[in-house]
């Protein structure tokens, strides 16, 4: 059915047999799943674009920090052959120096890359136990790949303290008027014009 799909879609728009080639290498782009389409489903922070970018866009939107948390996006930047970066979704903390991760495109998976990882091993291997530097499972080892890879920090799903816009203020804003209480000279004045 598909095939005749696609020759009645070919034929249409003038094509010959050969666009079939472009069509099967765009299935199989479809299948291919980014680190951080997947990333953001996961962990339900919407930040687009190249994971190299998410750091910065996180500023002031959403915390950030050293620490893992679940949820917690790991962010790696570009280092070496990962010239975009890499995103990551905390699944589980385990120890002080081992999470599990969520992740797609990293290792490739029966000989393709773009494949979804679930709670997979990376561990802190940075000389200061601050989460600056990790390895992570690498499915063609069947184990933790041997590259010691930099990580910026940690992007949490909670906001940023959101800073209330700046706006003039009002009369009452600009000179509040104190309870009788809290006033003790507006007492004393109120008291001696009664």
């Amino acid at each position: 059915m598909r095939g005749t799909i696609i020759s009645i879609a070919l034929a249409a728009a003038g094509l010959t047999a050969a666009a079939i080639p472009a069509i099967a290498v765009a299935d199989e782009l479809d299948a291919y799943l980014q680190c951080v389409p997947y990333a953001r489903q996961v962990s339900g922070i919407p930040i687009y674009g190249d994971a190299h970018t998410w750091w910065d866009q996180a500023e002031g939107r959403f915390q950030r920090g050293n620490a893992p948390r679940v949820g917690a996006v790991m962010y790696f930047p570009p280092h070496a052959k990962m010239r975009l970066g890499h995103v990551a979704a905390v699944s589980q903390v385990v120890d002080s120096r081992t999470v599990l991760l969520r992740h797609a495109n990293w290792s490739p998976i029966d000989g393709r890359r773009g494949q979804i990882e679930d709670d997979v091993k990376a561990i802190d291997v940075s000389p200061n136990n601050d989460w600056s530097q990790v390895r992570v499972w690498y499915a063609p080892i069947g184990g933790l790949g041997r590259t010691p890879w930099p990580v910026r920090g940690f992007i949490y799903p909670d906001r940023a303290p959101s800073l209330r816009k700046a706006s003039r203020p009002t009369m009452v804003e600009a000179n509040p008027v104190r309870a009788p209480e809290e006033d003790t000279v507006g007492a004393i004045i109120a008291a001696a014009y009664r």
